[in-house]
This record gives structure tokens, sequence and C-alpha cells, in this order.
């Protein structure tokens, strides 16, 4: 008979018989290929991380002064409130893991202790967001190797790159280039994600050291002498709570991305211990560069001076940090801020094809996105599938002009996801009783009901207040709008689910 072994590699169990027929059952193993167990805490902690830093850290902090109009020097505390939603989220993340390390993660954890419905439609809304996300991601990178040519006085290919054709073309060949990678397997997924990994917090490291080692006085200075103009340093606003609440709903978008680690549960070595060991390292490392990143930047740049850049233009950190740095070091920090937005790609490419292999194993996508790679044991179709969605959202992007919508897409999402993990602790005790006896994280039910709570009561202030931002937005088109744009994607969804009669077949 055929079984798996240790790491989820197939091995063959041979009874006490004689005559077997070692090919035909090196052929079945052949035929019926599965995932492997490959991804030790390295590449675990790598795909949380590449998830949840490039946009988030290099533009989200400092574009949200356009975005959210009056927050002002409240960004940081802004940051720190939002990463108490996504703390929440990532303990019950942690506990459900241990009980159900499977591909599909947060959609296998509500569809078997909450819902199956509901877990499809969420994660479902998920995908969809994260899809448009990953194109959004590559969109927005072509501008920094933009901006590196610039720095290099490379003007005749800083043209070329800020052409619309060639800008897509560029966004389009590094999804499809990390779709091939995806399918090659877990292999080549780290020997990729790992260096750029390493190479992005290293550049980063730059940002940290130059923002606390030079203050505003000689941001003043660098202004003066490239614009021969004063900088204007104004008076913080007075403090908006519904300003704050606005930001800190946006923000929260920068600790998406750990959920990628439960979604790779079914290649992780060793996943009920690994899987929520990786998603807290993976919560503290990046929680801590994000403050240390952002306060660097801001410890440097008036946030006056950042608020009134992002009225005119799209900026970065690196942008921001070119005044006071030597051209060479400003295409150091900018290679690394395109590193870490190239970085997100491969990471969230795996997260959500391993959606897609979950809904088609249990018969709501077509059962051919479920197949395995006889070679490389990845589900290829699945992500080629997921490579599509990405394409969508570089077009989108592009004809849209405003890469805010996908974000703001993707967060509502997420926090209803989010939602329904800290739902189904409350739930699974009674709806599948046999999964929670295997909890191994907080096993006692009582402090598990808790967490539950105290996850449900913050993710639904959030998600009222995102959506009292959206909704309240000038934009030029109701599909603007996240929330309607989202609204529709969960009737798509329920129509998916109920239109098939294969579930659980």
């Amino acid at each position: 008979m055929i079984g798996q072994g240790q790491g989820g590699q197939e091995i063959i169990f041979c009874y006490a018989r004689k005559n077997i027929d070692f090919t035909a059952l090196k052929t079945e193993v052949m035929e019926n290929p599965t995932l492997r167990r490959q991804l030790g805490i390295a590449g675990l902690v790598a795909t949380g991380a590449c998830s949840m830093l490039g946009a988030s850290i290099n533009v989200m902090p400092f574009m949200i002064q356009r975005n959210v109009p009056g927050i002002g020097p409240y960004v940081l505390p802004a940051f720190l409130f939002a990463a108490l939603p996504a703390l929440l989220a990532a303990l019950a993340y942690s506990v459900l893991a241990t009980a159900m390390p499977r591909a599909g993660g947060s959609y296998i954890y509500a569809s078997r202790g909450l819902s199956p419905y509901l877990g499809f439609v969420a994660s479902f809304s998920q995908w969809f967001g994260l899809s448009i996300v990953i194109g959004v991601v590559a969109y927005i990178t072509v501008p920094f190797f933009r901006d590196i040519a610039l720095a290099l006085d490379w003007t005749a290919l800083a043209g070329v790159l800020d052409k619309g054709i060639i800008r897509v073309s560029i966004a389009l060949s590094l999804v499809w280039f990390f779709v091939y990678v995806n399918i090659r397997g877990a292999q080549w997924y780290e020997k990729t994600i790992l260096p750029l990994m390493v190479l992005m917090f290293l550049m980063g490291g730059i940002v940290i050291f130059s923002g606390f080692y030079f203050d505003q006085a000689d941001f003043a200075h660098a202004v003066q002498e490239k614009s021969k103009v004063p900088l204007q340093v104004l008076s913080p606003p007075p403090f908006s709570l519904s300003t704050f609440l606005s930001a800190g709903a946006l923000l929260f978008a920068s600790f998406i991305g750990f959920d990628s680690i439960a979604q790779a549960g079914g290649e992780a070595k060793d996943p009920t211990r690994k899987i929520p060991l990786a998603i807290g390292l993976t919560i503290l490392i990046v929680g801590g560069y994000y403050m240390l990143f952002t306060s660097a930047v801001y410890h440097a740049v008036p946030w006056s001076f950042v608020a009134q850049e992002a009225q005119k233009k799209d900026i970065s950190a690196p942008g921001l940090l070119g005044y006071l740095l030597s051209p060479g070091w400003t295409v150091a920090i900018v290679a690394g801020a395109a590193i870490a937005l190239v970085n997100d790609l491969p990471a969230m490419l795996l997260s959500v094809s391993r959606l897609v292999f979950a809904w088609a194993e249990d018969g709501i996508f077509p059962r051919a996105l479920a197949r395995i790679h006889p070679r490389f044991h990845t589900p290829h179709l699945a992500v080629v599938l997921s490579g599509a969605m990405a394409s969508i959202g570089i077009l989108g992007s592009h004809f849209a002009g405003d890469f805010f919508l996908g974000i703001d897409i993707m967060v509502t999402s997420m926090m209803v996801n989010f939602l329904l993990m800290c739902t189904t602790l409350l739930t699974i005790d009674r709806v599948n009783p046999e999964i929670s006896q295997q909890i191994l994280f907080l096993k006692n039910r009582k402090p598990r009901h808790i967490l539950g709570w105290a996850g449900v009561i913050v993710l639904v202030f959030f998600l009222g207040i995102h959506t009292w931002k959206d909704l309240g937005s000038n934009v030029r088109a109701w599909y603007f709008h996240s929330t309607p744009v989202w609204l529709i994607v969960m009737a798509l969804a329920s129509a998916i689910f109920y239109t098939n009669k294969t579930y659980g077949k």
C-alpha cells in the first residue's frame, strides 16, 4: 500500500506477501503525487515576513499622509494600534494550526470549525483581495527600478521605465517568474526567498541607521541646498480620534501576511509545532522592524514635509532619505525597497494558490485544480490560476491609477477572515469536537474563548471603522469604493458555493 512518511514523502509499506509488483507500486506513486513537507522554520518565517513587508514598510507609513489627511505626527501610535487585531488573529491562527496543519489554512480552519459556507466565502474574498494586491505590488515595484536608474543618471532608461506598456510588461514578467518558482517546489522557493529576505533586511538596516544618524535640522539644510527654498515646518494638527482610527484601520494592512504561513500547512515540516512558532517569530520580527524603520524615517524627515509631498506625488522611504544620502547610498536603499516589494510576490503566490488547492480538494472548485505536479509536488494549476488573477490586478492598477483601492479590498477581506478565525475558536468545540480535541496550544477551553471574544470585539470595531472610512471617501465612481466591490466578490463566492453540488464528495 502507499502511505506518507515523516515529512509527507511517499513511502511503500509492504505486508508479508509474495510476488509484489514494485513497478506497479511505483507507477501508482507517480500517478498520485502529494504535497511534500519540505518547508522548515526558516522557510516558513521567510514566507510570513516577506508577505508582510514590502509596500507596507516602504510606502504605506508615508503615503498614509495623503490617504488619511491630518494623521500628521501620529503615524507611529496608529501603527501600534493597528497591531492589536493582528496579534489576536495571529494567536487564533496558532491555536487552530496545531489541530489542522493542512494546505489552505484559514479556509480549512473555518470550514471545519465554523461553517463550510462561511469558510469558503471569507477565504474566497481573501484570495481575491490578496491576488489583486500581488498585482498591485508588482506594478508599484517598477517605479523603484526607475528611481535606481535616475540615481545612476541613466535618464534614458528611466524614461523607458516610465512608459505604461513597459511598466505593465515588467510587472507581468515578475509575477509569472515567481509563478514558475512556486511551481518548481519548496527547494527553489526557499533558495529564492531566503537570500532576498536577507538582502531586504540588510538594505533596510541602512535606512534605519541613516534615519537615526541624521536629524530634522540636517534634513532642512539638505532640502534648502537642493531646492534653494527653506523647508516649512508646520505645527502638529489637533489630535482627531476619527482620523487616528481611520489610519489604524488602514495600517492594519501592514500586519497582513503571517496567515500565509498557515496556508502552507500542507508543506511544513513538523507543522503542529513549527507553524505556531513561525507565526510568533514573524509577528515579533516584523513588528519590531516596522517600528524601527518608520521611527527612523520620521526622526530625520519632518512629518509636515512628508504630508506635503504625499499630496503632490507617490513617495517612499528611499525617496525621502535621498535628500540626505549620497547617490550610492540612495541606490542601495532604493534597491532594498525594490527587493522588499519583489519579496512579496513568491510568498503571497504560495499563500493564495494553496487556498485554491484546498477548495478544489473539497470539490468547490474544479478538481483539476487540486492536481499535484508529478515531479515538483506542487499544485501547479492552482498557482497558474492565482498568477492569472494577479495579472488582472496589474491591469486594474494601471487603468484605475490608484493602488490604494486594491489595498482597501485586501484590508476588508482580511479583517473578515481574521474575524472568522476568532469566531471559530468559540464554535469549534461544538461544531467539531473531534478536531477541537487535537488542539495543542491553549488546550483549555476558557482561555481559547477569552481570546476568541477579544478578537471578535476588536475586529468588529476595526471593520466598522474601515467600512465607515471607505464609504465616506470622495471617489470618482462607486466602484472605487472597496466595500461594494467586496460585497460583489462575496456574492460571487456565494453563487459558486451554492451552485456547486460536489462539496465534500
